[in-house]
This record gives C-alpha cells, sequence and structure tokens, in this order.
C-alpha cells in the first residue's frame, strides 16, 4: 500500500529535542522575568533613585533574551540531530539487515556489539529469526530436493518396466503386473506421507480427547501380522496416557513408531516393548527395541526426511521411504510435544515421546491400569 512519504524519525526526534530545549528556555527566561523584574521599579528614577529602572531593564533584556532563544533553537536542532543519528544507528542496521533478507539473503546477521538494550535485544531476537528463518528455508530445499528424487524413483522404475514389456512382448506378464504394483504403491504410500507431513506441519484446526495407551493397542494389533512373520515379541504396557489433539495423527505417530522398531530389529528372537504412561503431567510414549548399534552421532538425523541409517534400506513390502520418525517428529511438535531418540548399548533404539497432558479438571482421575501384555513373538 503506498504511503505518502512523511518525516524522518531522526528529524521528529530532533524537532523533539529542540523544541524541548526551546520551551524550557523560555520557562528560565519567564522565571527571571517575573521573579527579578517585578523587584525593579518602574519610576525614571529606578530602586533608591539610582537608575537603572525596570524600562532600561527590560529593553536590555529582552535583546539578550531574544539571541538566547535563537541560540537554543539552532543548538537544539543541530544537537538533536546529531543525538537522534547517534541513537538511531542500531535501528539503521536493523533495517539494512531486514532489507538484505527481504531479497533472499538470509546468511546475513547483525551481531550488534555493546551492551544491552532495548535495541540490541530487538537486533538479537531479528538474528534468531533469521537464523531460524534460514534453517527453515535449507531444510524445506532439502525436502523439496529428496522428495522429487524420491518421487521420481518409482516413476523411473516403472517407465522402464514397460519399456522392457513393450520391446519384449513374450515376457510374463504377471510378474511385470506385480512389479507394477509394487513400485506403484510404493510411490502412493511415499505421496500420502508427504501429504500427512505438510498437514501435521500446518498445526492442529481441531482436538479431541486421545488415550495413547488405546492407540499403542491398535497400533500393536494391526503390525502383529508383520512382528509374527520376523519372530519379533510385541509387548504393550503402562497405563492410560489422556492428551488432547488429532486422533488421526496420534495414531499415525503411534503406528510408526512401532512399524520402525519392529523393521529395524534384530533378523529373528528381537524384541519389542511399546510403554504409555504420565510422568510429570505428562502424557509418555516410549518405544523400544532391539536391534543393531547405532552410532550417537548417527540418532539426531533419524528425525530428517528421507534420512536411514546404516542397514536400514529394506528390499520388502516394509522398506518405507525414510519419512517414519520425520512423520513422528512433526506430528509430536504439532502436538506442542516433545521427541527423544536414545541409543541402547547392547543396540536398538529408545523413542520417548512427551505430550502435554490431559485438562487439570481430569488429571485427578485415578488412570486405570494396564498389565504388561504380550501381543505377538
Amino acid at each position: 500500500m503506498p504511503r505518502r512519504r512523511g518525516l524522518s524519525a531522526r528529524m521528529k526526534l530532533a524537532l523533539s529535542y529542540a523544541g524541548f530545549l526551546t520551551v524550557a528556555g523560555a520557562l528560565l527566561l519567564a522565571v527571571v522575568w517575573g521573579y527579578l523584574l517585578r523587584y525593579v521599579p518602574d519610576h525614571p528614577q529606578g530602586l533608591l533613585g539610582i537608575s537603572p529602572n525596570r524600562y532600561l531593564l527590560v529593553r536590555t533584556f529582552a535583546p539578550a533574551a531574544a539571541v538566547a532563544m535563537g541560540f537554543l533553537l539552532v543548538f537544539g536542532l543541530v544537537g538533536g540531530w546529531l543525538l537522534a543519528g547517534r541513537m538511531l544507528a542500531p535501528l539503521t542496521r536493523i533495517t539494512a539487515a531486514a532489507r538484505t533478507a527481504g531479497t533472499g539473503s538470509l546468511a546475513h546477521r547483525i551481531r550488534m556489539e555493546g551492551r544491552e538494550d532495548e535495541f540490541r535485544e530487538l537486533a538479537d531476537a531479528f538474528d534468531t529469526m533469521l537464523e531460524r528463518l534460514e534453517s527453515h528455508v535449507d531444510g524445506q530445499r532439502r525436502f523439496a530436493a529428496n522428495a522429487s528424487h524420491e518421487l521420481r524413483t518409482p516413476l523411473a522404475i516403472s517407465q522402464a518396466l514397460l519399456d522392457v514389456a513393450r520391446e519384449d512382448p513374450a515376457r510374463d506378464r504377471e510378474e511385470l503386473l506385480a512389479r507394477l504394483r509394487t513400485v506403484n504403491a510404493r510411490a502412493i504410500g511415499l505421496t500420502e506421507a508427504l501429504l500427512l507431513l505438510g498437514r501435521s506441519d500446518r498445526g492442529l484446526t481441531a482436538r479431541e480427547d486421545v488415550d495413547l495407551s488405546l492407540l499403542a493397542e491398535e497400533a500393536a494389533e494391526t503390525l502383529l501380522p508383520l512382528a509374527e512373520r520376523r519372530g519379533i515379541g510385541l509387548d504393550v504396557t503402562g497405563t492410560a496416557a489422556g492428551t488432547s489433539g488429532s486422533g488421526e495423527l496420534l495414531l499415525r505417530m503411534v503406528t510408526n513408531l512401532v512399524q520402525n522398531a519392529v523393521v529395524h530389529n534384530l533378523p529373528s528372537g528381537g524384541t519389542v516393548t511399546v510403554h504409555t504412561g504420565t510422568e510429570d503431567g505428562a502424557s509418555v510414549v516410549r518405544v523400544e527395541n532391539t536391534g543393531p548399534r547405532l552410532a550417537p552421532e548417527l540418532v539426531p538425523t533419524l528425525t530428517e526426511p528421507f534420512q536411514r541409517a546404516t542397514e536400514r534400506a529394506r528390499t520388502d513390502e516394509h522398506a518405507g521411504v525414510g519419512l517414519g520418525l520425520a512423520l513422528v517428529h512433526s506430528i509430536v511438535r504439532a502436538h506442542g510435544g516433545t521427541l527423544a531418540l536414545l541409543p541402547r548399548p547392547a543396540g536398538g533404539l529408545t523413542v520417548t515421546v512427551r505430550l502435554p497432558g490431559p485438562p487439570r479438571t481430569r488429571r485427578n482421575a485415578p488412570a486405570p491400569h494396564a498389565p504388561a501384555r504380550t501381543i505377538g513373538r
């Protein structure tokens, strides 16, 4: 929206300083005039018959007062202009940084030196905002590049299969259809995961009361066939853990945690333990599994989209697209919770999700205890 150009902040401050100084000088002269000259006689002989009298003092004092007022006005303008420029110098740097950021360059930082004051607090807050914005933009760029690569892979495979079928009509049609179905299912799964990730990043539009212990049991029942095929023991323990949020997203969060724990486990004889409960007023879901040892420096990267740890790539129907823990992290963040990943010394991973507990009015109600339950082996 275009606006008419007005006085700059520096000019406004300079005029304010000059006006204040002029008014203060006028008040001082008025005090002198009122309290000094009124005691001087106004007759021709002056006080005790000695000149000067009030008339002469006024004629002498008035020109000097006018000169003093003019000096105060000029001094106030010049001094106010210089002082305003010095005071507004940090704001000029912040404005320049904002304009630089507006061009798309987010690497610039103000890094204002000096003691703490309002301008430096603003500069530090602006630097923090730029740092987070740069990190977010870089993450979105990496995400877009990785998503494009991941989506291009199944499409390229489908294209190659179709080209082979066209060049070799005698090729087994059922085998071709099965492979195309597998590739297409992977592309659909990736697309749905991307849509769900975008939805969780936009935040929650509606909330409902959710019991995480029930979601854990539902996820375990759904993944029981997968655990049985892999010879993985799946245990669900703990108590009720109420929270508020999207039941669909929270179910996907728990399902992803359990599925990751089953898929990235020992070849056989491994275990997965899902525990729910409350700790310090927060509702907790903790998923612990056996598996290969993970390097500590690798663990923080597992929540990034399309990141897979060593030995995480699979060739079966549960290979995943590298969005499992990224989805979990996004859903937890949308619900105002925290996600902690801790590698186990013996191998495997412990994932702990903490979400805000139920409203205070419901916290005093006793939570039903759910005994340890072995879902499958």
